[in-house]
């Protein structure tokens, strides 16, 4: 997995057809938007995507400027709540 943060979120955000496609080809096969006032986030997940190799490539298949931020995975952690029912 790996966020790419965009500055700006001005106008609207599209992903076209050929940007999924090439987004594919690097292994991504979920893509979730995130946004606020200031910024649009994407997130790219997928077992084959290895963002330490491909996140440069991800930044430009979406078309992102050259002030993009990336964040990747610290920890990831499943939550359940069956740990409380068992005392």
């Amino acid at each position: 997995m790996t966020v790419l943060l965009l500055g700006s979120a001005d106008g609207d955000f599209c992903l076209r057809q050929e940007l999924v496609s090439e987004l594919a080809r690097l292994g991504v096969t979920n893509v979730s938007l995130v946004r606020d006032e200031q910024t649009v986030g994407i997130v790219l997940e997928g077992w084959m995507f290895d963002p330490t190799c491909s996140a440069e490539a991800a930044i430009t298949a979406v078309g992102a400027a050259a002030g993009t931020r990336t964040l990747h995975p610290v920890m990831h952690l499943a939550v359940s709540s069956a740990a409380n029912e068992g005392g």
